[in-house]
């Protein structure tokens, strides 16, 4: 991110008394671990992402807490020199980032070339998260089409407070002269923006707007802003006496778990997390980094340490390419969920020597230079004999990188073309829908037929009609197992992997209705499941199948199963998802819950299909239609043997 390399410099020449705060790497470190982790292995730390907001806070107070020793030093702020040191600092690296990703897309992957030209506008003008919000996909769907520059969303909002907060800072100042008053009324901000936050959350369709906004993000800048100006860091005195050291040592400590207890427990999808856990994240960080700022505590060298320093010094391009190699990757190697834990090191790996490359050879040497020497370099560059000698050829790939770009946000769609999968899903779901209406009105009359033993036993005798039979030989099934499924009444609810086999799913279970949606996630599932239970249209037996497109834990089937209520079965297809490292846990999660609950059947897909790649699409993931025959045969031979009540 922007603000993981923002810091006070030792040698600005108009400061004095400036200190590098050596903690704030450490801060930074733990900030970025805890997001690639949560990227590579979200099971592990769920509320991993949660070091984003501490990137806000550092960089609300580090250019706070700078731009107001420069006006107190000097009487006043240079602001083309700030925007410069910021201009130097950031763009190189961004600007390669998206030229090399914006290449590979072009050349190698033009299934993500949609958009590409919006993308790299709105990322130059720092307004990328507004475009997001309109134009992006949920920060935590983890498997429909998942973006090489969804994280950029981070670089808008710190671009769009670098640009403005300089003139607002300067302006409370001037206006306002007492420190007190503008800290009052920073707090304030922040709280408006957080409570802006809750209110604005209304669930699953305004995670968006909420999680990618400015406005409800811009809390934890604004604690950080806050916090410069209360606590400077050059007005903090060193000698203290030994209780307010063991105090400030003891706060930070305490502030330090809180903040990794949120790490592990704060889920992206909980509703608590937009009304109020972020902002306890924050300002936990905030008591965290005060301590580390005080040079009268301890915390500051509890911090420090070289990997904290390499780490936390490089964050802003360990950041910045994690997602591009994470996608890349990922999309070559198709078998990640065998090997999560191999495959996630290569991926750090990957991305920590990328960083280094790209700290070494491009963002230290731009950070440094005097563009105004640009008047005499370029011509020295295009001399026959240059003193610049075969580095010139470094213009070569910088072309190549720019124009291959270039060329490939001109032809980039901005509307993604349907592929032989998305035209059988939006086929089949089609379908689905119009039988739904039918199967409900015969689901209640299917009901006593699947609780009356006389009834199942007569049905089971009738001789099979041509077309049924054909049915049955279709899908594997023998006249018991198609006759037993066959006047079911079941509510399947799913995502793309139910909707793609929707159809076939109809064409056995005639009572069955289904809704299925691309990229739903478990906890979407809840809000359908009351709507029909509202409407009295929930049927005896539900189907669940979901988990392929992000982890789940057990508290949220536990929440599933809660608002399906009793006196229903539940058959829940495990996933069958080799290229995203969450598949192990989410089918261990959801096989613990066909231990715990007595009427939860699990109905192994995973296990099924594993050994049979033709079933599947390109992507190794979705059936295809023989796929589709074979996952609706599974369904129904496993319901069959918990749904005759003729033995």
């Amino acid at each position: 991110m922007q603000q993981a390399n923002v810091s006070i410099p030792t040698k600005h020449k108009r400061l004095k008394n400036s200190r590098y705060i050596h903690g704030f790497d450490g801060i930074r470190a733990i900030a970025v671990i805890g997001v690639i982790v949560y990227h590579l292995l979200p099971y592990q730390l769920k509320g991993g992402y949660m070091g984003v907001p501490i990137f806000f806070l550092v960089s609300g107070y580090l250019i706070t807490d700078l731009l107001l020793q420069e006006w107190e030093q000097n009487g006043k702020i240079d602001f083309i020199g700030f925007f410069q040191r910021r201009f130097k600092r950031l763009y190189p690296a961004l600007i390669f980032m998206l030229a090399a990703t914006g290449t590979y897309i072009t050349l190698f992957q033009r299934s993500l070339l949609t958009n590409l030209r919006s993308i790299v506008t709105t990322n130059l003008l720092y307004v990328y998260n507004w475009w997001e919000i309109g134009h992006g996909q949920s920060y935590f769907d983890r498997f429909n089409g998942e973006s090489p520059f969804t994280h950029l969303w981070t670089l808008g909002i710190e671009g769009q407070y670098y640009l403005v907060w300089p003139f607002l800072l300067i302006g409370l100042v001037i206006l306002l002269k007492k420190r007190k008053i503008i800290a009052w009324l920073l707090v304030a901000l922040a709280v408006a923006s957080a409570v802006e936050m809750g209110v604005l959350y209304q669930g699953v369709n305004s995670l968006n707007r909420v999680y990618y906004g400015t406005d409800t993000r811009m809390f934890a800048i604004l604690f950080g802003a806050a916090l410069a100006i209360v606590w400077p860091s050059t007005h903090l005195r060193k000698n203290v006496r030994g209780n307010v050291r063991w105090t400030l040592n003891i706060i930070g400590i305490i502030s330090f778990i809180a903040m990794i207890y949120f790490y592990f427990s704060l889920d992206g999808q909980d509703t608590f997390t937009y009304r109020g856990g972020m902002v306890l994240m924050t300002l936990v960080s905030t008591v965290l980094m005060a301590t580390c700022a005080h040079p009268g505590a301890d915390v500051d060298r509890w911090l420090t340490n070289p990997v904290f320093s390499w780490i936390g010094s490089r964050s802003y391009g360990i950041y910045l390419y994690q997602f591009p190699v994470m996608i890349f990757y990922e999309q070559k190697v198709t078998d990640i969920a065998a090997n999560p834990i191999k495959n996630a090191i290569v991926e750090v790996a990957i991305i920590l020597v990328v960083s280094e490359l790209s700290y070494r050879y491009l963002e230290a040497p731009l950070r440094h230079y005097h563009y105004s020497n640009l008047k005499y370099a370029i011509p020295e560059f295009f001399k026959p004999i240059s003193k610049y000698g075969f580095k010139r050829l470094w213009i070569v790939p910088a072309l190549f990188l720019i124009g291959v770009c270039a060329y490939g946000s001109a032809i980039a769609p901005t509307k993604e073309a349907k592929t032989a999968l998305q035209t059988d899903i939006v086929k089949n779901q089609s379908q689905a829908n119009k039988n739904n209406k039918k199967a409900l009105e015969a689901q209640k009359r299917a009901a006593k037929v699947a609780t009356n033993k006389k009834l199942e036993a007569k049905l089971l005798k009738k001789k099979l009609t041509k077309h049924q039979a054909k049915i049955a030989k279709t899908y594997g099934l023998t006249k018991k197992e198609y006759l037993t499924v066959y006047q079911q009444p079941v509510t399947a609810i799913g995502d793309s992997i139910m909707a793609d086999s929707s159809q076939d799913l109809q064409t056995v279970f005639k009572h069955a209705y289904v809704s299925a949606a691309v990229g739903r996630q478990i906890w979407q599932a809840q809000s359908v499941l009351k709507q029909l239970r509202q409407k009295n249209e929930l049927a005896s037996n539900v189907l669940i199948n979901l988990g392929t497109n992000s982890p789940m834990t057990s508290q949220q089937i536990d929440g599933v199963i809660k608002t399906i209520g009793k006196g229903h079965k539940i058959f829940w297809i495990n996933c069958h998802v080799p290229t995203r490292n969450w598949e192990t846990e989410v089918n261990q999660t959801i096989a613990k819950a066909g231990k715990k609950y007595s009427n939860v059947y699990v109905i192994d897909w995973h296990g099924y299909s594993s050994s049979h790649p033709s079933w599947f699409w390109q992507d190794m993931v979705h059936p295809n239609p023989t796929g589709n025959i074979q996952f609706t045969k599974l369904v129904a031979t496993q319901m069959s043997k918990h749904l005759s009540i003729t033995k």
